[in-house]
């Protein structure tokens, strides 16, 4: 069977990372489009394949193209429908003050704002993006990570060449009085965990701390939800990766996001590892109180 060309298509919020994706994709070999219009892509796809230079093409769709809300959606069942391509949707995402950070930082002006200014623009933008986000095959938060993580990150994800993007699991923990992380997938809630906040030895200590974690996981409560926790895994898990999907995010939540939360999200991914499973470790908020 012939190997099918391999294309992704990446898109997500403005400032959240396409530009340094743009190098990190060219790093992999791949041919790369950045700003194509959603019209024009499977005309210039057909040209790159038919070269038989590359095997594998990425191309940048976004929100410079005053066309993409309208053309992006018919566009990716158009490139989806075709037989010989293997399409992947990269989706990059941020949060909201960490995109009016950046955008403050490179005084940029954002293409959705008006005259209400960045934040209303990005907000816009996010609403108009929900179904892409929703479809996409990989999501990456790159709200906490450096222009060299993301870049190992996509090479980890699309970097074989094989054509086949491999299943990867984001545990993320976080703390519910800052917000809900923009990517979960499945969010687990530990407030109800002995809270070692209130003892004064560990307030001023985190989850990645050894006497926290002994203190989480010595509760028999934390010891009952975390093994039920994991015979829900064990389930989901291999079902996810049977559909197809490529990323999984699950994010463990308490209130301020330092002890509870991280201990558990810790743990986890330290067994999802040792289960076999691609696990990458973030931790949201553990130093916002410091």
């Amino acid at each position: 069977m012939e190997k099918k060309f391999e294309v992704v298509v990446i898109t997500g919020m403005s400032g959240a990372g396409k530009t340094v994706a743009v190098h990190a994709f060219e790093d992999q070999g791949y041919f790369v489009i950045d700003n194509i219009l959603p019209s024009l892509a499977l005309q210039f796809i057909n040209v790159i394949k038919r070269s038989g230079e590359f095997s594998k093409m990425a191309m940048v769709m976004d929100a410079r193209s005053k066309s993409f809300y309208e053309e992006m959606a018919p566009c990716l069942d158009t490139l989806r429908s075709q037989a010989d391509l293997n399409v992947k949707l990269l989706f990059l995402d941020a949060d909201d003050v960490k995109l009016v950070s950046r955008y403050k930082e490179t005084r940029r002006s954002h293409p959705l704002a008006e005259h209400d200014g960045v934040l209303a623009g990005i907000q816009r933008e996010r609403h108009l993006m929900a179904n892409l986000n929703s479809e996409a095959d990989v999501k990456i938060d790159t709200t906490t990570l450096t222009p060299r993580n993301l870049s190992l990150r996509i090479a980890d994800y699309f970097g074989d060449g094989s054509g086949q993007t491999p299943f990867y699991v984001q545990v993320e923990s976080f703390g519910f009085k800052y917000g809900l992380p923009l990517d979960a997938d499945i969010v687990m809630d530990v407030r109800f965990l002995p809270n070692p906040f209130y003892l004064p030895e560990l307030k001023h200590l985190t989850g990645n701390d050894q006497p926290v974690q002994e203190y989480v996981m010595a509760s028999p409560m934390a010891k009952d939800f975390y093994s039920h926790l994991r015979s829900l895994l064990n389930v989901a898990l291999p079902g996810y990766v049977k559909e197809g999907k490529s990323s999984l995010t699950i994010a463990i939540g308490c209130t301020g996001g330092q002890h509870r939360s991280v201990t558990i999200a810790n743990q986890l991914a330290k067994d999802l590892k040792a289960a076999g499973y691609h696990t990458y470790i973030d931790h949201r908020d553990v130093d916002k109180a410091k």
